[in-house]
């Protein structure tokens, strides 16, 4: 390990980030390093444009990949090598925040139905009925699953933060026939170990394969991914009348404003807001000329 390194990974520590937080910004710096075929402490300003100009001229990144990449660099020169001055010279790029993929509750009920076995068909069910996320899915355990209280138990979700998901009866059931064929020992979805099942975690590659071929099988044309069944949850809690705050409680979100973006893609909010055409008083489009030519008297 070098010194550089050791000094970001206990900078990271001190501030208790997450450790998938930890693995993706030494990652970030391991390949900002590369890409220059030097240390990183030697590198400056002109370095940072070049390579952010990079990112989007040759990798075709995301704005929202560049501002994961250019906080992982804002880390490691301000608060690592203590440059503050470093701060304006590594800009986040303005963020584009689309709308999320929403599939309706008929499109679910087929992408369940399409599972090509019962573990793929377990893990999507999961993700619909407690909306977590892929890397909180693989590292849930047997224990977690509460079922007096009828709970699911996140542990250190994103930011750290733990957080309480009711189950419902249908995914218990569910639960309940993948026990008795699987027989999980510590965690709820093993995976495998030199092709062989073991008492690891499952990949989270292979949810977003079982997502994906489930699509596939399904028919369905939108762009699918495990994210998407999260989505597609918050989305559906909305619609039955769940609010904001407890949805912000559910999803496990820091800022409620990443919870109402969900208000743009809700059928029921949307469609409660009428059209200001409604309100007009306008003659009945039977008594409309056809035609763009003048009609001669």
């Amino acid at each position: 390990m070098t010194h550089l390194r050791k000094l970001m990974l206990e900078e990271l520590e001190r501030r208790n980030y997450s450790q998938n937080t930890v693995e993706t910004y030494t990652f970030i710096l391991e390949e900002f390093t590369k890409y220059f075929h030097r240390a990183p402490d030697q590198l400056g300003p002109q370095h940072i444009r070049q390579y952010q100009v990079h990112l989007f001229r040759e990798r075709k990144l995301s704005s929202n990949s560049v501002r994961q990449r250019v906080a992982a660099l804002r880390f490691f020169f301000v608060k690592t090598l203590r440059r503050h001055y470093m701060l304006e010279h590594i800009p986040f790029p303005k963020e584009h925040r689309p709308l999320p993929t929403v599939l309706s509750q008929e499109e679910v009920g087929l992408l369940i139905d399409s599972a090509s076995n019962l573990l793929h068909r377990a893990m999507l069910m999961t993700l619909y009925a407690t909306g977590t996320r892929r890397a909180e899915l693989v590292k849930l355990k047997v224990t977690d699953i509460d079922k007096p209280r009828m709970m699911v138990h996140i542990h250190q979700g994103k930011g750290n933060r733990d957080r309480d998901v009711p189950i419902s009866e249908k995914l218990l059931e569910t639960l309940r026939e993948y026990f008795r064929w699987m027989k999980p020992k510590t965690y709820l979805f093993p995976g495998t170990v030199h092709y062989w099942r073991a008492d690891v975690p499952i990949s989270a590659k292979m949810v977003w394969h079982a997502c994906r071929q489930a699509a596939e099988r399904a028919g369905i044309q939108k762009k699918i991914s495990p994210h998407c069944l999260r989505h597609s949850y918050a989305t559906h809690q909305l619609e039955a009348g769940v609010d904001l705050p407890t949805l912000q409680n559910l999803m496990g979100h820091a800022d409620i404003r990443d919870t109402a973006i969900y208000l743009h893609v809700s059928k029921r909010h949307l469609q409660a807001a009428p059209s200001p055409l409604e309100a007009l008083r306008i003659s009945n489009p039977c008594q409309t000329q056809r035609s763009r030519r003048q009609i001669k008297k």
